[in-house]
């Protein structure tokens, strides 16, 4: 008894301590997305890719979805955008491969989204921006506006045409992804057949005029070729508007070590892709034995509804992509490049699934939060929300000869 009388006095000083600074709030629990949302209030987020006029597209237009109101099947409208503290967004002017092959031209589908993104912007002034340089989005942000920025996605949309570059340019496009699915006749994708072994002349050419004019290279969804290649061409930082890193999820639309090292030495951006199967090696695996096996039911002769159905069960036991994972991406990247050169590029509204913890644009915060819990310094975390996107933004303008200050040029 009078051991355990002398251990109880010997441990009542530290359980007082404890007791004190608990009511002092020296044991509260850190609230990272407190922290997180205080953080966002001080620079603009900016999302590399969100693909929602597509999806506008597809549910009639413009007139036939209220972006002001929450929408349950869209993981964008302007509820979301603010609960998720957007300050940039670039819309993808997504222009399908099938255009490529007849029915509408890639330039007017193109031309229409591009009218569809401004039309947009136009209709909700109180929420929404146009913004053509990083000023304008530092300036929108200050006036509580979320700015609105036009990435083409597709380089078929130009039709083979430097003109065409030049008049999207003129339309408010400020970046144009190189190719997508398919490979253009200038340019190999990663997710086809390799035919240029990269970029062809023209191909470079595009570069250059793009590098000419101030308008981003971006090479997500291009083949390594293709990215090596840009990077040696372009004198100007180029982006990938939503892509990871390889090395964690064995995809080919995201970046190979071998070339996140090289991204540095020309100033560009690896914008993270929120795709599971970009994200996570187990989703991609199984995603391609679903495609095997789908595959192999239609070799033989397997009812096609019956092939749905199957996908359909096999999809509901998938492995799942969670928020934890995209922040590893978020790290390798910086392991790899360098915190000066990554960002966030979501591919909203463009994916069939996300990562659990991601579920649309209002989950932005609970990402940044989890970098604060990692331990990340508040500054470099500014630096993948948004002031990276910003400098490239800027670094662009001054590669093309004007301060980035300046009124917006003619491309002529």
């Amino acid at each position: 008894m009078a051991v355990r009388l002398c251990l109880a006095a010997l441990a009542l000083p530290a359980v007082l301590t404890l007791h004190l600074q608990a009511q002092a709030g020296g044991g509260a629990a850190r609230d990272y997305r407190a922290e997180a949302l205080r953080l966002l209030k001080t620079v603009p987020l900016v999302d590399g890719h969100n693909d929602i006029p597509d999806a506008i597209r597809g549910r009639g237009g413009v007139d036939s979805v209220d972006f002001s109101a929450t929408q349950l099947g869209l993981m964008t409208d302007i509820p979301k955008l603010r609960a998720g503290a957007v300050g940039a967004q670039f819309w993808a002017a997504y222009v399908p491969t099938t255009t490529m092959h007849g029915g509408e031209h890639p330039a007017v589908y193109a031309l229409e989204q591009i009218d569809l993104v401004r039309r947009l912007c136009r209709k909700y002034p109180r929420d929404l921006a146009m913004a053509y340089t990083a000023e304008d989005v530092e300036r929108n942000f200050r006036l509580g506006k979320i700015s609105c920025l036009i990435g083409v996605e597709g380089g078929h949309a130009i039709e083979s045409s430097l003109g065409a570059l030049r008049m999207f340019y003129a339309l408010g496009v400020r970046y144009m992804t190189l190719t997508h699915w398919e490979t253009t006749d200038w340019a190999d994708a990663a997710t086809d057949s390799a035919k240029h072994g990269g970029l062809t002349p023209f191909g470079e050419q595009v570069v250059r005029e793009m590098n000419r004019l101030g308008m981003l290279v971006d090479i997500s969804h291009v083949s390594d070729g293709t990215m090596m290649d840009v990077l040696r061409v372009s004198t100007a930082p180029v982006m990938f508007s939503h892509s990871s890193a390889r090395s964690i999820s064995n995809h080919v639309r995201n970046v190979p070590d071998s070339i996140l090292k090289l991204v540095p030495a020309n100033g560009g951006i690896v914008m993270v892709n929120f795709n599971p199967g970009f994200v996570s090696e187990a989703v991609r695996v199984y995603e391609d034995s679903m495609q095997t096996r789908a595959a192999a039911l239609k070799a033989a002769g397997v009812d096609s509804n019956v092939i749905n159905d199957s996908t359909k069960a096999w999809a509901k036991r998938a492995p799942h992509a969670t928020l934890q994972q995209v922040a590893d991406h978020i790290e390798h990247i910086r392991d790899v490049a360098g915190v000066d050169h990554v960002g966030l590029g979501s591919d909203f509204d463009g994916i069939m699934s996300v990562p659990d913890g991601l579920e649309n644009t209002s989950k932005f915060p609970d990402l940044v939060a989890e970098l604060l819990r990692r331990g990340w310094k508040a500054d470099d975390v500014k630096k993948v929300v948004g002031l990276n996107a910003l400098r490239v933004l800027r670094d662009a303008a001054k590669a093309a000869g004007r301060s980035p200050t300046a009124p917006v040029p003619q491309p002529y």
